[in-house]
């Protein structure tokens, strides 16, 4: 850590944190022995009860010279606590501890994102960041309490919105304000600007009708904290619908995908001509440093490594090895490729369909990988491969939803899901294209796709192994 990254701190005891970030569902080193090295306060909002400390935690691994291969030794969460100074049997389920803190006294402290009245406060930080504006700059910013509220003109915020939970997210939290706006905070930090923010800034900017809009965010120093943007009330999760699709082919064995009310071909165009637009827009608002252009060559020679590294995890992978080699080299071979900013982990699951069509969300790139990985160009195609394979999963994850039957029965289910998958890959396809493939697109989707459905391998033999016939049937198409 530097200077810029917060003041350290003694009153919290490292001890109390692990158990409490062990419960959650957003912390992601769960069954892996580590240490609080460090605990830093970025921030104090409030003037009264409650007073909140924006913390951020430094974890230190043990197991990293074990050969676990888990990940970094070193990881920063973010961990907003709301303090009060009697119990708050309300907020019971989010208690981390109770200590004594400087000029506070004795405290309970809490998991302020469970805290409406602690949330309050980030929604009168950005409040107030935009009356601090002169409503004709880019963006008006405000510091508060050690941290910088950031606003993008455009919108006034609802004040008298009360602030909720969302339930069920992993990796983040988000806190929606009324139906007016909703805060995601990240909750693993990376020292740096993160790609969620500055890619949504741009397509808010070039009024791009496929995201939800930026209203601002929150900073310290040059690290991105949190954003605040367009609360989507009425959209449906992406990959819900098309589970929804295949469940209503599946109840109609009769009829064809084609013909069931489970057809979602219309809606694999809409988003294909959406996907297309969101990166038309990238490419023109966030242009590509051609210094970090990668060649042919160079994108081939990773999926390559990647590949080499797959295999000794996931030995079904060997008999395709040489077709998929032979994939990678139709890349290599290409003159070049047009690259630029894209999603990076695009699959139904990061979109959302509202009565005015489908948003992409979630533009922090691949988790696994480093921000400085994540905000590397790279050709578009990898977001179409991500989301062609996403069309494959759906019927598969459905089946396995279901009640067992026999043989015969099971054997018609996956024909029918084999055509409802490549029927929407298709339409998906065309619409994003424009028309057919050229030789070219068809040796990078092709490329993509292999190169996608290797990650898909390991992961599923790391975590599923009863899944891994899905991404193993899909390589074994490839160049058959």
């Amino acid at each position: 850590m530097t200077s810029t990254d917060g003041e350290p701190i003694d009153y919290v005891d490292p001890a109390v944190l692990p158990p409490y970030l062990e419960k959650t569902r957003w912390f992601g080193g769960k069954g892996r022995p580590f240490q609080v090295s460090q605990v830093r306060r970025l921030g104090r909002l409030g003037d009264g009860a409650p007073h909140v400390d924006v913390l951020l935690v430094e974890l230190t691994y043990d197991d990293v010279d074990q050969g676990a291969g888990a990940g970094h030794d070193v990881e920063l969460y973010q961990v907003p606590l709301t303090y009060y100074s009697e119990p708050e049997h309300r907020l019971d389920h989010a208690f981390v501890g109770w200590w004594e803190v400087p000029d506070l006294g004795w405290v309970h402290a809490y998991d302020a994102l469970h805290d409406r009245q602690a949330m309050a406060l980030w929604l009168q930080a950005f409040g107030a960041a935009r009356l601090a504006g002169d409503h004709t700059d880019s963006t008006s910013g405000l510091e508060v309490g050690g941290l910088v509220f950031e606003r993008l003109p455009g919108h006034e915020l609802d004040m008298d919105s009360t602030a909720a939970l969302f339930t069920g997210e992993q990796s983040n939290s988000s806190v929606a304000y009324g139906e007016d706006a909703v805060l995601k905070l990240f909750r693993k930090v990376t020292p740096g600007q993160n790609p969620d923010i500055t890619t949504h800034a741009a397509l808010t900017r070039a009024g791009s009708t496929q995201v939800a809009h930026l209203y601002g965010w929150v900073q310290h120093g040059d690290t991105h904290l949190g954003m605040l943007q367009q609360f989507l009330r009425t959209a449906t999760d992406g990959w819900d619908l098309a589970l929804s699709s295949v469940r209503n082919l599946f109840a109609d064995p009769d009829l064809a995908a084609r013909d069931s009310g489970g057809d979602f071909s219309a809606e694999a165009g809409r988003l294909g001509e959406a996907l297309r637009e969101v990166h038309d827009l990238l490419a023109a608002e966030l242009p590509a440093d051609p210094a970090l252009a990668p060649t042919p060559g160079a994108i081939a020679a990773a999926m390559e490594a990647r590949l080499a590294a797959a295999l000794q995890v996931a030995p079904g992978l060997t008999p395709y090895a040489t077709r998929l080699r032979s994939t990678y080299a139709a890349l290599a071979d290409l003159p070049r490729i047009e690259v630029q900013h894209v999603h990076g982990d695009l699959h139904l699951g990061q979109t959302l369909r509202t009565a005015l069509g489908w948003k992409i969300v979630d533009f922090e790139g691949e988790p696994a990988k480093s921000l400085a990985e994540r905000v590397l160009p790279d050709s578009p195609w990898r977001d179409v491969a991500g989301m062609l394979r996403s069309f494959d999963y759906a019927p598969h994850a459905v089946e396995r939803q279901q009640e067992q039957v026999d043989e015969e029965e099971s054997a018609e289910r996956r024909a029918r899901g084999s055509e409802w998958a490549a029927r929407n890959q298709r339409y998906f396809l065309a619409a994003y294209a424009g028309g057919d493939l050229s030789a070219e697109q068809r040796a990078l989707i092709d490329a993509y796709v292999a190169d996608k459905a290797v990650y898909e391998t390991v992961y599923e033999t790391r975590n599923r192994p009863a899944w891994v016939e899905i991404p193993l049937a899909a390589v074994a198409r490839i160049g058959a």
